[in-house]
């Protein structure tokens, strides 16, 4: 992979809700990934593309792969910050650097690879120029 756009980054707020915790009002570990995969879905709308859209055009964007650490609990009604910084961009993959805060504070962190797919075949494809427009800006 080579660095095509470093400094394409995204940021988000988020309260936590009740549907967020487990039953001593701590955030389920699942849900920080979803958070993440929400300001994912946020920065591309924020580039002008939505995944409808890609997925009309028969490009289909998946999790390739994740590695994710946990440093401190977020609780029921805190406001968090999660962010979406790109640091790596291939010919089919990108790679997120994301974070979830509590003001200064790490919560959860991780790398997120995406994989561009060929919806029907479910195969690697290269990013289409809409797409890879988005990553320059």
């Amino acid at each position: 992979m080579s660095a095509l756009s470093t400094s394409t980054s995204f940021s988000m707020p988020i309260r936590v809700y009740m549907e967020d915790t487990d039953a001593g009002g701590i955030v389920y570990y699942v849900n920080y990934l979803k958070f993440m995969e929400r300001a994912r879905s946020e920065w591309l709308r924020a580039q002008g593309l939505d995944q409808q859209t890609l997925l009309d055009e028969g490009t289909q964007l998946v999790v390739y792969r994740l590695a994710c650490h946990y440093a401190k609990p977020a609780r029921l009604d805190e406001a968090l910050e999660v962010t979406a910084s790109i640091t790596d961009v291939g010919r089919c993959r990108v790679t997120f650097e994301q974070r979830v805060q509590r003001g200064k504070e790490l919560l959860c962190s991780a790398t997120v690879e995406i994989a561009c797919l060929d919806a029907k075949r479910l195969r690697p494809k290269a990013w289409p120029a809409s797409f890879k427009a988005g990553l320059h800006t």
